[in-house]
C-alpha cells in the first residue's frame, strides 16, 4: 500500500525544504507519542518534535478529546466582529504566563504569519505616533520564516537568494562573542544615534535555522538593553523557544530585558494543528485605539482565531502547566546538559551545548557550504537507517524531542549520535 501512496505522492505532492535529493520519503501510517509508525512495521522515534511542534507526543489523548468536543460545537467561524469561548480562554491564560505584561494577542496561523504581524505592528506603531522611525535590527545568522517581511529579517543568505532585489533593508549586528563585543557595541551605539530604528526582531537565547546557536545571555541582554534605552521596540521571536523547549516557559525568562512584543507557534498547539500568536504591551496597544480608522492594525487572516487549534492550544496548556511535565522538562534538560558535557574536546566537534530540552552539536566544518554541507544528508540517512528522526541542518546535528521521551528513548539516541561520530 505505501508504495503506491509513495508514487502518488512523488507525482503530485511538493514537499517543504526537500533538499535531501537522494532520500525517498517514508510513508507514516500512523504515530503515537514519541513512535511515528510506518506501514512496513518500522516505529521511527521523533527526536526533533517534527519541526519543534511536539511537546507531549503525538496523538495525545487530552488534545485529541478538546479537538473532537470542539469540532461538535464550534468549527470555525469569522473573527472579525465575532469572538468564542476557546480563543478568549487561550488569550487570557497566554497573558497570565508571557514574560513580561502583555495586554493583547493578536492570532494567526503560523511561526511565520506572527512575526509578520509583530513586525507590522512594530512599524506601525511609531507611524501612528508621527515619528519616522522604519529601519529594522538583527542579529546575523538569524531565521524569522518565510514569509517576504520574514525573510528580509534573515537576509538572502542561504535561503532566499532569489529574491534579494524584493527584500526590505536590515541592520544585522554580528552574533555577539567576548572577542567582537567591543564592534557589535560600537555598530549598535552608531546605528541607534540616527534615530530611525522601530525594532530589533530577535530569537531569544538561541537561533534556530540559523545554526542553534547559543547567546550569550548576558551580551544579548545588553544589546537588547540598549535598544530598549533608545526607545527601540523588542520583537521576540519565540516560534521555537516557546512552551517550554528551553527549559523556561519561554526562553525571554532567561533574560532581565522583557520584550514589547512577543511572537508564538510551533508548540502552542502540542503539534496538533497550525495557530500563530502575537502578544503586544499595552504601551504598544494603546496607539492604535483610535477613531481615525487609519491608524488601526487593518490585517488579518481567513482562519485567525480558529476555534479547532484554540481548543488544541488551551488542551496543551492544560498539559504543559502540569507537574508531571514541568518534572519531565527537568529531566531532560538534564539529560542533553549531561550529554553535552560527555561530548566536549570530541575531536569531531567544533562544540557542543545544551538549552533545555535543546541539545545541539556542531561538526567540524569540512565544506564551506553551511547549511547545504552533504553531511546533512547523509546524518540524515545514517539515523533514519536506525529508525531516529534526526535533521541535521549543514553541519549541525541536534536533539529536541517531545517532552514524553524517557530515558531509555534518550540513550538511543545518544547512542546512534556517537556511533556517527565514530564512522
Amino acid at each position: 500500500m505505501s508504495t503506491n501512496f509513495l508514487a502518488r505522492d512523488q507525482k503530485s505532492v511538493w514537499h517543504p525544504f526537500d533538499i535531501f535529493q537522494n532520500v525517498e520519503n517514508i510513508f507514516i501510517e500512523r504515530s503515537k507519542g514519541i513512535n511515528l509508525y510506518t506501514s512496513d512495521g518500522r516505529n521511527i522515534k521523533d527526536m526533533v518534535s517534527s519541526w519543534w511542534t511536539n511537546l507531549h507526543g503525538h496523538n495525545h489523548p487530552h488534545i485529541v478529546s478538546a479537538i473532537q468536543r470542539q469540532a461538535e460545537v464550534l468549527s470555525h467561524a469569522i473573527f472579525s466582529g465575532f469572538t468564542h469561548e476557546p480563543a478568549i480562554r487561550l488569550a487570557e491564560r497566554l497573558l497570565e504566563i508571557l514574560p513580561n505584561k502583555m495586554e493583547k494577542i493578536f492570532y494567526s496561523d503560523n511561526g511565520s504569519t506572527a512575526v509578520e504581524v509583530g513586525l507590522k505592528i512594530a512599524i506601525q506603531h511609531w507611524h501612528n505616533l508621527g515619528d519616522k522611525k522604519t529601519k529594522i535590527l538583527a542579529f546575523e545568522g538569524c531565521y524569522h520564516g518565510d514569509t517576504f517581511g520574514a525573510m528580509s529579517l534573515a537576509g538572502p543568505e542561504p535561503f532566499n537568494q532569489p529574491f534579494a532585489p524584493h527584500l526590505f533593508q536590515v541592520t544585522y549586528l554580528p552574533f555577539p562573542n567576548a572577542v567582537n563585543w567591543q564592534q557589535v557595541e560600537n555598530i549598535l551605539q552608531t546605528e541607534l544615534s540616527t534615530g530611525q530604528y522601530a525594532a530589533i526582531v530577535y530569537e531569544p537565547m538561541i537561533q534556530g535555522v540559523g545554526g542553534m546557536r547559543l547567546f550569550d545571555c548576558n551580551l544579548q541582554d545588553s544589546v537588547l538593553d540598549t535598544c530598549k534605552k533608545n526607545n527601540v521596540l523588542l520583537v521576540a521571536d519565540e516560534v521555537m523557544t516557546g512552551f517550554g523547549r528551553t527549559g523556561k516557559l519561554f526562553a525571554s525568562e532567561y533574560l532581565k530585558t522583557k520584550p514589547d512584543i512577543v511572537c508564538m507557534s510551533k508548540g502552542i498547539t502540542g503539534g496538533f494543528l497550525p495557530l500563530g500568536a502575537t502578544a503586544i504591551t499595552q504601551n504598544v496597544y494603546k496607539v492604535f485605539v483610535s477613531s481615525d480608522k487609519k491608524k488601526l492594525f487593518l490585517h488579518g487572516h481567513s482562519y485567525t482565531g480558529n476555534p479547532l487549534a484554540c481548543a488544541a492550544a488551551n488542551a496543551s496548556l492544560d498539559l504543559l502547566l502540569n507537574v508531571f511535565c514541568m518534572q519531565q522538562l527537568q529531566a531532560i534538560s538534564t539529560w542533553q546538559a549531561s550529554f553535552a558535557e560527555s561530548l566536549r574536546g570530541h575531536s569531531s566537534l567544533e562544540w557542543a551545548n545544551s538549552l533545555g530540552t535543546i541539545l545541539t552539536i556542531n561538526l567540524v566544518p569540512k565544506e564551506k557550504q553551511g547549511y547545504f554541507d552533504s553531511r546533512a544528508e547523509q546524518a540524515y540517512k545514517f539515523f533514519i537507517d536506525r529508525n531516529l528522526l534526526l535533521r541535521p541542518m549543514g553541519n549541525v546535528v541536534y536533539l529536541s524531542p517531545p517532552y514524553c521521551a524517557t530515558e531509555n528513548d534518550m540513550s538511543e539516541a545518544y547512542d546512534a549520535i556517537l556511533a556517527y561520530l565514530e564512522k
